[in-house]
């Protein structure tokens, strides 16, 4: 089996020192090249896609408001507008920004990723992340949130909360899902000669009604080309899990060990509706031992919630073909420095992988659904069937 591959783009890379090292690139964080030329890296290598991150507040080590600290990257650009100004620009590599779901409408969202469909001719994902700290609410001013302990996690109220969130973005990817679905393929029809443009016939009211959100459409975006954009979603425990496997077609999870991915994966298998659901594993990644001891003198608050692989490519890869033995079908790679881990993923990780017939050497589809392996995608409204 070979192996999917995916690195998730954020700042100067996931360590929090990333941007003082030598190598970085931290006068052009918010310069659309610097974006442009990470892509475009990413797409030299042949990976399935990039994601990009983003928040509705300023990065803080603290989970109930700002940490006052003015050492590390402070502020982003919007993940979905970065995905969209790639789009042009490259031609094969999937392009998912994270969006939050819980202080957005359903309706603005799924035409934003329509669009980034329509941009990339097929390579569009999203990844929906759910908001739990009150200072984003506070940002909307529609809703207070309590400050909570998400380490907490057994606590009664604590675990209402967190399920009450994911339940909200369940409800919210239902309603974007049935909005991509409210044109039929052809319901453009532009026949001059008749005056029709749409086929009315071919337009429906999704007439969603859930718990958080009530939406009746049709959408103002046609169809996407893929019918039905990536979702993906990252999860760490049962509840996550529950809504990857109702909600997503990939799920990002983060074991430590080859035992523990072999435990994940079997968990999230063993949920309704997850047998089509693509499992990754990711890993942040340090291809440089020295830099990171560096950047960890400079700064040694580093922590990650994912497996953190330091060492040579060589390392790395005997990791991911092991882990490739649990179960894990695919990686998403967190560089820790960027641009320098994802040129050494690139350049020092895949001629190895490709060695051992665990990647692609080239591009065998057009769309990030291809890519994956993905079915196509059926509209539900349709009384023939969906896209390809």
């Amino acid at each position: 089996m070979t192996l999917h591959l995916a690195v998730a783009l954020d700042g100067a890379g996931w360590h929090p020192a990333a941007w003082r090292d030598a190598t970085a690139r931290a006068g052009a964080l918010f310069d659309p090249d610097y974006w442009l030329d990470l892509v475009r890296t990413a797409e030299r290598g042949k990976l399935d896609f990039v994601t990009i991150e983003d928040a509705l507040g300023l990065q803080s080590s603290r989970f109930d408001g700002l940490d006052g600290r003015a050492d590390r990257v402070k502020g982003r650009l919007d993940a979905l507008l970065v995905a969209a100004r790639a789009a042009p620009v490259t031609s094969r590599i999937g392009l998912v920004p994270t969006v939050t779901v819980t202080h957005t409408e359903p309706f603005h969202v799924s035409t934003q990723l329509a669009t980034l469909d329509y941009l990339s001719t097929g390579r569009a994902g999203w990844r929906p992340q759910v908001s739990a700290r009150p200072g984003e609410a506070d940002h909307f001013g529609r809703r207070q949130f309590p400050t909570i302990d998400p380490i907490a996690a057994d606590d009664p109220a604590t675990a209402a909360f967190i399920a009450e969130r994911f339940a909200e973005a369940a409800d919210h990817v239902e309603a974007v899902r049935r909005l991509w679905d409210s044109w039929e393929d052809d319901a453009e029809i532009r026949d001059v000669a008749t005056g029709r443009f749409v086929d009315r016939d071919k337009l429906h009211y999704v007439d969603f009604t859930g718990r958080f959100f009530s939406v009746k459409g049709p959408s103002i975006t046609p169809r996407p080309p893929q019918g039905q954009p990536v979702v993906t979603a990252l999860a760490h425990a049962r509840v996550p899990y529950e809504f990857a496997a109702a909600s997503a077609d990939v799920v990002y999870v983060t074991p430590t060990s080859t035992d523990d991915a072999a435990r994940i994966v079997a968990e999230v298998r063993s949920l309704p509706a997850a047998h089509e659901l693509k499992v990754f594993a990711d890993v942040t990644v340090f291809l440089d031992p020295d830099r990171k001891a560096r950047l960890d003198r400079i700064d040694p608050g580093y922590a990650s919630d994912a497996h953190t692989y330091v060492g040579d490519p060589a390392g790395l890869a005997d990791l991911l073909l092991d882990w490739r033995t649990a179960g894990i079908e695919g990686f998403r790679l967190r560089p820790g420095v960027l641009p320098a881990d994802l040129s050494a993923i690139v350049d020092g990780l895949l001629p190895i992988l490709r060695a051992h017939g665990a990647f692609r050497t080239d591009y065998t589809a057009t769309t990030l659904r291809g890519h994956l392996g993905l079915r196509a995608a059926a509209n539900r409204y349709a009384t023939t069937g969906g896209a390809a």
